[in-house]
C-alpha cells in the first residue's frame, strides 16, 4: 500500500521506540492497528457504495439502449392491427364419430361402440 522496504520499516521502529518508549509501545501499536482497521473498513464501505453506483448507471444506460432497440424492432415489424381478424385454432378430432359423445348409460345392444353382450372372446 505504502512500499515501504525493510530498512524503512526498521528507521519507523527505532524512532518509535526512541520517542514512544518501549513500555508504551504495545498500546501504541494497538491503537495504530485499530484506527488502520477503522480506516480499511470506511474505504471498504465507500467501495462497495461505489461499485453499486457504478452498476446502477450502467443498468440504466442497458435499459435505455434495449428500450431504443425494442422501439427500433416495433417500427419495423408493426403489431397486426386487430387481434380478432386472427382465427384462435380449434382442436378437431382426427377420426371418430362426429357430433355428441356416446351415452354410456344406454344398454350396451343399443350402442355400437361395445360389442354385444352375449359375444365373449375368452
Amino acid at each position: 500500500m505504502f512500499d515501504l522496504s525493510i530498512s524503512e520499516i526498521a528507521i519507523i521502529a527505532i524512532v518509535a521506540t526512541v520517542v514512544i518508549g518501549p513500555k508504551e509501545l504495545p498500546r501504541a501499536l494497538a491503537a495504530a492497528g485499530k484506527w488502520m482497521a477503522k480506516a480499511r473498513g470506511v474505504m471498504a464501505n465507500f467501495r462497495t457504495g461505489l461499485d453499486a453506483m457504478v452498476r446502477e448507471a450502467e443498468l440504466q444506460e442497458m435499459e435505455k439502449k434495449w428500450a431504443s432497440e425494442n422501439e427500433r424492432i416495433m417500427r419495423e415489424h408493426p403489431a397486426i392491427p386487430d387481434d380478432n381478424a386472427v382465427p384462435e385454432p380449434r382442436m378437431e378430432p382426427l377420426d371418430g364419430p362426429s357430433g355428441e359423445p356416446a351415452d354410456r348409460s344406454a344398454p350396451a345392444e343399443d350402442r355400437p361402440d361395445l360389442p354385444p353382450p352375449g359375444d365373449s372372446k375368452s
